[in-house]
């Protein structure tokens, strides 16, 4: 099958390299024992349900409880992170998981924890992880340089798969000799330790000059990046076309342990471990692996593996086999997620990078949420061997696709921050609040040029609607054929002042003068402010 490449040429750094830098390596540490907490929390959930429910449906719902929450607040959570202070607000939802962990751990050990409250409770934790997901990420680019950020999205792959080795096995010891309610308490503490590491850390103070974006702006802005950035919709479909059918693994893992190899909680934590240790092996060997193969040829490997792992999954039981299928499984989990976040961290600008992760987050979420959901009821319908055997056949016609939807090749784009445009002078000073604002450039552009222009008009017609425009047409004007006159609609002024002050990219400036070189003089621009 004929895949178009968008390969990567340059050598990598080492995954580690970004936990040379001291506050880094401190923050990713005390993450790295939240993921175990998180990991056991989950672990201790399954088994409780396991024990206590007759239904397949009901324990693959403790995947979508913890995660459907990051599918309805990642983007207002996006949009907080890139308007506060991302420490202040981390160590807040740290607290508050403090608090629901707590809860949870009482109850449990007091026997009064019915499966609908601890959905509702699990359901409350992923709320919290929905808040400190995107602000995380957000804040990984100002802590190691930009050429080590693939790097930084291995270690958090690491992060989050040595979690997955430890915290299960953890979890299992621990349930089968104590219950699951120390499980919980500790996943309490994990939390209580990472909003301690985050009160230490004395961040650099931020420049904030200019008013901060209004939340329900943030959000609408964030929005319209994604809906008008075909590279950022791109990744996001990838990562779908994966993670649907992937999370079928997880969602029925604790069901195969029980019912097709007859394990204890402490076998299921093997399993689990098993996946775990495979992803930081492939989190270790992606650096050279991207060195080898492009994008899409990782993206085809990942999935046809994650296929035969599925297959195994629902027609073995042996015990053997299916720890030996889990290893190569995590690498193939880490090969794609952890690519497609570092594309993300790479393509995103600043002022919207919080936002357009939640919205990966969302898909990261919701694709699983879905997903368990799915597998757990055509479980109850027909059996784990045929949830299987349809989740490989779904990754399978995933894979397919890339033939026609492959990752788009990025590696020309400037991302860098550009500053431009020319300070707007009105005789009319309008407040921040004021629009929504029409701004038109006219462009004298000479009848053998007409078409060439129109054509590179579409890229600027992308920037404007990515950077705030929530309108654009392209007009010819009827009295002067040889003019065109290009005019977009945004919200209000302080929308417009933000497109010339921090929200266009060296592409944006490339997709401008393309268009420019095509005109016959300079263009010329009005802003036309509401009358009302």
């Amino acid at each position: 099958m004929s895949v178009t490449s968008s390969s990567t040429t340059v050598a990598a750094p080492s995954a580690w390299a970004p936990l040379r830098i001291a506050t880094y390596r401190s923050l990713w540490l005390a993450l790295l024992a939240s993921n175990i907490g998180t990991w056991m929390q989950t672990v201790g959930a399954q088994w409780l349900l396991v024990e206590h429910s007759g239904t397949d449906t009901l324990v693959a719902v403790v995947q979508t409880a913890s995660t459907l929450p990051i599918v309805l607040f990642a983007l207002p959570s996006g949009a907080l992170a890139d308007t506060f202070d991302r420490r202040r607000l981390l160590m807040a939802v740290q607290l508050s998981l403090v608090g629901v962990g707590a809860v949870l751990t009482t109850l449990t050990v007091a026997g009064r924890m019915p499966a609908a409250l601890l959905l509702t409770l699990t359901f409350a934790l992923g709320a919290g992880q929905a808040l400190t997901a995107p602000a995380w990420q957000a804040l990984i680019p100002d802590l190691v340089p930009r050429s080590q950020l693939a790097s930084a999205s291995a270690l958090g792959a690491i992060s989050m798969n040595l979690a997955r080795a430890v915290g299960p096995a953890i979890a299992g010891v621990l349930i089968a000799r104590t219950g699951p309610g120390v499980v919980f308490g500790l996943n309490a503490l994990s939390f209580a330790y990472f909003a301690f590491v985050l009160w230490r850390w004395h961040r650099p103070a931020e420049d904030h000059s200019g008013a901060p974006e209004r939340f329900g702006a943030a959000v609408r802005a964030g929005g319209r990046y994604v809906r008008h950035s075909p590279v950022v919709r791109r990744i996001l479909l990838r990562a779908a076309f994966f993670l649907v059918p992937g999370s079928a693994l997880w969602a029925l893992l604790p069901l195969v342990a029980s019912r097709r190899l007859g394990l204890g909680p402490g076998g299921y934590g093997v399993l689990l471990g098993a996946v775990g240790i495979g992803a930081v092996a492939g989190a270790l060997l992606l650096p050279r692996m991207r060195t080898r193969w492009s994008m899409n040829r990782l993206l085809l490997i990942a999935g046809v593996v994650f296929a035969a792992v599925l297959m195994v999954l629902g027609l073995t039981r042996s015990e053997a086999a299916v720890v030996a299928a889990l290893l190569p499984a995590g690498v193939a989990w880490v090969m794609v997620l952890s690519s497609v976040n570092a594309s993300m961290q790479l393509f995103l600008p600043g002022w919207v990078r919080a936002r357009g992760l939640a919205v990966y987050q969302m898909v990261f979420a919701g694709g699983q949420a879905a997903g368990a959901l799915a597998w757990g009821a055509l479980s109850d319908a027909s059996g784990l061997v045929v949830a299987h055997l349809t989740a490989a056949v779904l990754m399978l016609a995933g894979v397919v696709t890339l033939r026609w939807w492959p990752m788009r090749d990025t590696t020309g784009l400037n991302r860098d921050p550009a500053t431009y445009w020319p300070e707007p002078h009105l005789e009319l000073e309008p407040e921040d609040a004021d629009g929504p604002v029409l701004v038109t450039v006219t462009y004298p552009v000479s009848p053998r040029h007409e078409e060439a222009f129109r054509a590179a008009m579409e890229a600027v017609r992308r920037s404007r609607l990515r950077t705030g425009a929530v309108r654009w047409e392209l007009f010819r004007d009827g009295e002067h054929p040889d003019r065109f006159v290009e005019a977009y609609l945004v919200p209000s002024w302080d929308e417009h002042l933000r497109q010339h002050t921090g929200r266009l990219t060296g592409a944006d400036r490339d997709a401008e003068e393309r268009a420019q070189a095509l005109t016959d003089g300079p263009a010329e621009a009005s802003h036309l402010l509401s009358a009302r």
